[in-house]
């Protein structure tokens, strides 16, 4: 009898513990919670830097110059443009290429291409006493895979596939260089003229049809580069609702 006692002493004080232990849990449950609904809401600070975390950062601003692009202009989601960039109205940046301009100005035309892979840079200075920024003048088409550094290019010209300009190199107005060329520092292309090789070298005298292609090639890249910019939306399933827009409106996806 003496052992049933004090086994029941001992059951009923480990329940009574263990019930308040239980009732104490829930009355600091209680506080916490009422003093994290009261708690004053926190201001976000407009100095706060807002991080984009999306991943490949595409316009990188370096010291006080920032690329800019117009609106009309087609630029790649996965295109990067650093530093002292100007896309111009109709011109297109297509995808994977890099346009830095940490040490000199990067212009891209009206109506002018530069197409997948390419690399353009621009050099402190030119050897030649031109200016040592990178032009691509309007109604340009450069292939893709070029490398251009601090070299010039006059309105209406098509540099092909695989072709690398050098610092001080100019190609002028209505002139066409094969793909896979190489022009050496200095180097100039006259006007009107076919070069290619490695180095480029002079190969005919285009003709007036070639020449008047050349705008035109230009103005077909645009339209396709207009195609491409009126789909590209950055975020997740609005595209559907441009479909749906699209079809309300009798316009053929």
């Amino acid at each position: 009898m003496a052992t049933l006692g004090r086994l029941s002493r001992r059951l009923i004080s480990t329940s009574l513990s263990s019930h308040l232990t239980r009732r104490t849990h829930n009355n600091l449950t209680r506080r916490c919670l009422s003093t994290e609904s009261h708690a004053p809401p926190i201001n976000e600070s407009p100095d706060r830097v807002k991080w984009d975390y999306r991943g490949q950062r595409q316009i990188i601003p370096l010291g006080q110059w920032a690329p800019k692009v117009a609106v009309d202009a087609y630029v790649a989601p996965n295109v990067v443009l650093a530093g002292q960039v100007r896309v111009y109205d109709c011109a297109s940046v297509w995808n994977g290429a890099v346009l830095r301009g940490d040490l000199n100005k990067i212009t891209i035309g009206f109506c002018a291409s530069v197409q997948e892979k390419c690399v353009i840079h621009a050099a402190w200075s030119s050897p030649t006493g031109l200016p040592a920024e990178t032009l691509v003048d309007r109604y340009v088409t450069v292939g893709a895979y070029s490398l251009l550094r601090s070299c010039q290019i006059e309105p209406e010209c098509i540099i092909g596939q695989h072709s690398i300009l050098m610092e001080g190199s100019l190609v002028e107005t209505n002139s066409i260089l094969e793909a896979g060329s190489v022009l050496p520092p200095g180097r100039r292309i006259p006007s009107g003229e076919l070069w290619a090789g490695n180095p480029a070298r002079f190969v005919r005298t285009l003709t007036g049809e070639e020449i008047k292609e050349i705008p035109k090639l230009a103005t077909a890249i645009n339209d396709l580069a207009n195609g491409h910019h009126s789909e590209f939306l950055p975020y997740s399933t609005v595209y559907l609702e441009v479909e749906k827009l699209k079809k309300s409106f009798g316009i053929s996806i």
